[in-house]
């Protein structure tokens, strides 16, 4: 018997998802550990349901690329608080890079005991 990679085994668990029928489907990095292969298979059949009409899908994302291949919409969420929420041909990559190298530099101020970075009020550093 042929013994499946983690990607084909990935491409199988959401095509079974896929064709459950749901009214909703809550997908979770449907492409992580796929080759582009099966990733391009799992982005089509996105794709194809989407054109159809006939079911809402959520994606957790990390790759952007894949946020403009998939989504019609795009949410960041940080912290637990929606910092962006908007259709995805009103945004860029470049606007997303923006928002979480913004969010990232402030939690590591705020990590590093200078609370500034986490208020953006640079008067406060500590000289």
């Amino acid at each position: 018997m042929a013994r499946l990679s983690g990607g084909q085994r990935q491409a199988i668990a959401v095509a079974r998802t896929v064709s459950s029928e749901a009214d909703i489907l809550l997908l979770d990095e449907p492409l992580a550990a796929m080759g582009a292969k099966e990733g391009g298979m799992i982005l089509d059949l996105i794709a194809r349901l989407k054109q159809e009409g006939n079911v809402s899908i959520i994606m957790i994302l990390h790759n952007y690329v894949h946020v403009f291949q998939a989504c019609d919409r795009v949410s960041l969420i940080q912290d637990g608080v929606i910092s962006l929420d908007k259709p995805t041909s009103e945004t860029s990559v470049e606007e997303l890079t923006e928002i979480v190298v913004e969010e990232y530099r402030r939690a590591r101020m705020a990590a590093s005991g200078n609370g500034a970075g986490a208020t953006g009020d640079d008067s406060q550093r500590a000289r």
